[in-house]
């Protein structure tokens, strides 16, 4: 027998043999409408290409957002934030620091994200200046044992121009498809070393030679400013940290137009010198004068909540929140792409249509007059994909104080499943016992008493490799010292990408884990204590 699944069974005998106990007859009754039907109402419209894949701060996560809302309103929910003209919406400070800059070599104007960018965080939020009557072509920027093209040359003061990738000692990795690194950040890994060498060796500036820029989709165009951040005082004196050496991104066209004044070309160096093994580097008589600045660019990006108050006088003050981010990462970058729209529908449209359920489970539940005794605060957060914007602005800034806060039930993918699973009757369920052992014996007597799913806590830890606990929202209460559940259920081929459709989802099993959401969160604001905080940050028992 696969040790894998002998081990997975035993754990599925243990979880529903384990702390069962009878079952609320009104929690049954209002879970009704946590069903696929309804789920399916949901995700067709939050995950169809007409929201081009709710990427924060555009045209499809401000409808998403308009959405969660009105979903909210028709429950009956309540909007808890007080300072915004629109109550259900929290505004998230995010901004984005464009640079404008102006760059002419030899006396030609070039044009801004066609021929050039400035590095963005290479620019300084005072103002950036290159000027300079020649540039050090230096080939691939590399000093190492046996290959060094920087032998000889002094580098202080000059503005030197690479190849932004590529080592001529070793076999060359395969080309990137056209918009494939639309996500990534231009400076990283072995081009940063190159960089580095420059700046520790005092140059005035550098020129990386980028592929990238010969074939600029739109949503590249968009992206190469580097990702907008949030605007909390503590970013903003971190805006200017890598402003040590101006880094001017060029096209190979504009390579060509400075090489062509030594008589050389990019094809004919990279060739001459992968042949010889040995440097091309010289002085190039060739001006430059460039400028580059930042302005803040202020990006309209909301978090959407949703209150119910508790029925109890005495508990009511305590707030359980529920949560997940609507955000996703848009559109395609390849313009020739078939499927243009990341639709997002299991990342995380799935994990909001589960909010959305219970939300609508639990106002029913008041209207009928056995609404919880704690408050819920249903909260649908924006740039998760940019880093867990949305949720760590709701930490800085609660709406409730977090010292109120009893625990996050964070959903975030439950619509799939994964290879591990193969009859997907599962959640992973990770951080539960984290900071509270009360929370996770709560979370495991609902599973038990009501959904019987099998809870794999394969990643619910801390040195787990993919590190989960720290990659969704929950996080950001939990280094508060709230106790958190994050429900997921693993990545899959569609992860990040077009695939990542509706007609994918399991929806009976959507329902289901978000029927375990519901009926943990029945517990939790229904029992006579809330769930206490007994393990530090690294998980040790408080004594």
């Amino acid at each position: 027998m696969n040790k894998k699944f002998l081990y997975a069974g035993i754990g599925l005998l243990l979880s529903c043999t384990t702390f069962a106990q009878k079952q609320d007859k009104d929690a049954v009754k209002f879970s009704a409408v946590i069903n696929k039907d309804v789920a399916y109402k949901h995700l067709s419209v939050l995950a169809s290409d007409e929201y081009e894949g709710r990427e924060t701060g555009t045209r499809g996560a401000w409808m998403a957002a308009e959405y969660i809302k009105n979903q909210f309103k028709s429950f009956g929910l309540t909007g808890p934030v007080k300072d915004n003209s629109d109550p259900y919406f929290q505004p998230v400070g995010y901004s984005s620091f464009p640079v404008i800059g102006n760059v002419v070599i030899n006396g030609k104007t070039l044009e801004s994200g066609k021929d050039y960018y400035f590095q963005n965080n290479s620019v300084s939020s005072k103002g950036t200046s290159l000027q300079s009557a020649s540039i050090l072509f230096a080939g691939y920027g590399i000093s190492k044992d046996g290959y060094n093209d920087y032998e000889g040359q002094n580098v202080a003061g000059k503005i030197v121009m690479v190849f932004a990738t590529g080592d001529p000692t070793v076999a060359p990795a395969p080309a990137p498809q056209p918009g494939q690194q639309a996500r990534r950040q231009p400076i990283a890994g072995p081009t940063a070393n190159k960089v580095k060498y420059l700046l520790d060796n005092k140059a005035a500036g550098v020129i990386l030679i980028n592929p990238i820029l010969d074939n600029v989709t739109p949503q590249l165009a968009r992206m190469i400013n580097g990702n907008p951040i949030l605007t909390t005082a503590e970013r903003l004196k971190n805006l200017d940290a890598g402003a040590q050496l101006p880094v001017l991104n060029v096209s190979t066209a504009v390579a060509n137009q400075i090489l062509a004044a030594a008589n050389l070309n990019v094809e004919g160096v990279k060739g001459a010198i992968t042949a010889s093994k040995k440097p091309s580097t010289q002085l190039i008589n060739v001006s430059i004068n460039a400028q580059a600045s930042k302005k803040e660019q202020k990006i309209r990006a909301e978090n959407v909540l949703g209150f119910l108050e508790g029925s109890d006088p005495k508990l009511k003050e305590e707030v359980l929140v529920i949560s997940s981010h609507y955000d996703h990462i848009g559109l395609v970058a390849d313009p020739n792409a078939k499927d243009k729209v990341n639709n997002g529908a299991d990342d995380d449209g799935s994990g909001t249509t589960g909010v959305l359920l219970v939300a609508e489970a639990f106002a029913n539940a008041k209207k009928a007059g056995k609404g919880p005794k704690r408050s819920i605060l249903f909260i649908c957060v924006v740039g998760e994909e940019k880093g867990l914007l949305g949720s760590e602005w709701y930490g800085e800034y609660p709406v409730f104080p977090l010292k109120n806060t009893i625990t996050n039930l964070n959903i975030d993918m439950i619509g799939r499943g994964d290879a591990a699973h193969p009859d997907n009757n599962f959640v992973y369920i990770i951080g539960s016992n984290m900071l509270s052992d009360d929370l996770d014996r709560i979370g495991k007597e609902a599973n038990n008493t009501y959904t019987k799913m099998f809870l794999d806590e394969k990643h619910n830890n801390r040195t787990d490799p993919e590190r989960f606990y720290y990659r969704s929202d929950h996080y950001n209460f939990a280094k508060h010292n709230i106790p958190v559940i994050f429900y997921f259920n693993g990545v899959h081929d569609d992860y990040h990408a077009p695939g990542d459709e509706v007609d994918k989802i399991d929806f009976p099993m959507l329902a289901k884990r978000s029927q375990l959401a519901y009926y943990t969160a029945w517990m939790l604001t229904n029992g006579k204590d809330r769930p206490v905080v007994n393990k530090d940050a690294d998980g040790k028992l408080i004594k």
